[in-house]
């Protein structure tokens, strides 16, 4: 496990460096341990494209959670295709997601927060926990402006829940610097961004925004808007209990 003077030297390293630089470096420290979690998301196909031309030896994975819109399939092809690599997939337990399902109906998730919270256990966190296994740096596409919870973490921290250091490259940028990247550089992006979805998950969890919502405001709309996480990046949240008792 990295020691904290790790990270402290890290943060200190990676704030004046450009990105293409601090992938480089990463790379270089920790050969075979550093790798991206992907959902195609504008923020994620931008560093895809910054790893690709800087330091392709990073690892790059997605959770294919099985309620994808066809539309993130199509951007994942277009982005294996585009740089001539296989985005790795990671899929949920078969038989935990079978027997959830069973018991509490496909849509269990707008029943109450606790189901979804299983669900997204289910289908996100146990299997980005088995992504993560032996990588020593996690990179994300999180921006500070997605959501309040997100504007108080580090460019470079330590994830107590996943046992990993964490590398959020773009955090400070803006929307409008991620679409003029996007933009420049001609990256392969999903094609619901054009149709007013802006943060895109699972198709259930994921409508178009109107104008003047905020960015999270599609992802689900049905929840108080302060509990608008999957669990992915909640440092330290303890497990959710997975019920597999039919609900009423």
């Amino acid at each position: 496990m990295p020691s904290s003077d790790t990270v402290s030297n890290l943060q200190n390293q990676l704030a004046s460096l450009p990105i293409p630089e601090a992938l480089k470096l990463l790379a270089q420290t920790f050969p075979g341990q550093v790798t991206f979690s992907s959902s195609f998301s504008y923020e994620d196909q931008l560093i895809t494209d910054l790893i690709q031309k800087s330091a392709p030896d990073i690892s790059i994975f997605t959770l294919d959670t099985g309620r994808h819109f066809g539309e993130t399939y199509t951007v994942w092809s277009r982005t294996n295709d585009r740089y001539g690599i296989r985005v790795k997939p990671y899929y949920p337990d078969t038989e935990s997601i079978q027997a959830f399902v069973a018991a509490n109906g496909p849509n269990a998730m707008y029943e109450s927060l606790d189901l979804r919270k299983g669900c997204c256990y289910l289908r996100k966190v146990e299997p980005l926990k088995r992504a993560l296994a032996g990588n020593a740096v996690w990179i994300t596409g999180l921006r500070a402006e997605h959501s309040a919870a997100r504007q108080n973490l580090d460019v470079v921290e330590w994830d107590e829940g996943n046992g990993i250091i964490k590398y959020n490259p773009i955090l400070y940028w803006s929307f409008e610097n991620v679409l003029q990247y996007i933009n420049e550089n001609n990256v392969p992006y999903n094609s619901l961004h054009d149709k007013g979805f802006v943060s895109i998950g699972c198709a259930p969890c994921t409508r178009a925004i109107k104008p003047g919502e905020d960015f999270r405001a599609g992802r689900w709309w049905w929840e108080d808007a302060s509990r608008k996480e999957c669990g992915l990046h909640e440092h330290g949240a303890e497990n959710p209990v997975v019920t597999t008792n039919v609900v009423d």
